[in-house]
């Protein structure tokens, strides 16, 4: 299903993924439209799923989140089984899961308090997991960019 947005939807959506808690005046107002017209934009963004959801950006090393690694797995089921990857995702320190071309099947993020924690995330979630086959850890030394802000186009092609 292919959704078209206009210039508007584009500006609409840069604007409040810089910053989510714009309100629907202060978006009216730098659209120079009415806040009623506004508010059904957004609505229909959402309705859409273009918009999936408002989140805060929490500083993950002030939790105690210190540790953030890439771990590449193999597993012994097929491409895009429905076992891996959902039984990956429901782990509460795995950020992200993707399932990947080449030598492995799945990249997962993860982040934990330190590499002990790890450890045991790997010996007590994912070796829980019988569809894994063998995983690659690459711990992160120095995050230099991490974001989660799409480049947003002026208009679609």
């Amino acid at each position: 299903m292919e959704i078209l947005l206009d210039n508007i939807d584009m500006r609409i959506l840069r604007l409040m993924q810089e910053n989510a808690r714009i309100s629907n005046v202060e978006l009216a107002r730098e659209l120079e439209m009415a806040p009623s017209a506004m508010l059904e934009r957004v609505k229909k963004l959402e309705q859409k799923k273009v918009i999936l959801r408002y989140n805060a950006q929490v500083n993950a090393s002030l939790i105690g989140q210190r540790l953030l690694a890439f771990i590449f797995i193999k597993t012994t089921d097929g491409f895009g089984s429905p076992v891996t990857g959902p039984a990956l995702a429901k782990i509460p320190e795995v950020q992200e899961v993707h399932n990947i071309a080449g030598d492995d099947c799945y990249l997962v993020k993860v982040r934990t308090a330190d590499s002990a924690a790890l450890m045991s995330l790997m010996r007590n979630e994912f070796a829980q997991i019988p569809t894994i086959h063998s995983t690659k850890t690459t711990i992160v030394l120095e995050t230099v960019k991490e974001e989660q802000r799409l480049n947003i186009p002026d208009s679609q092609k």
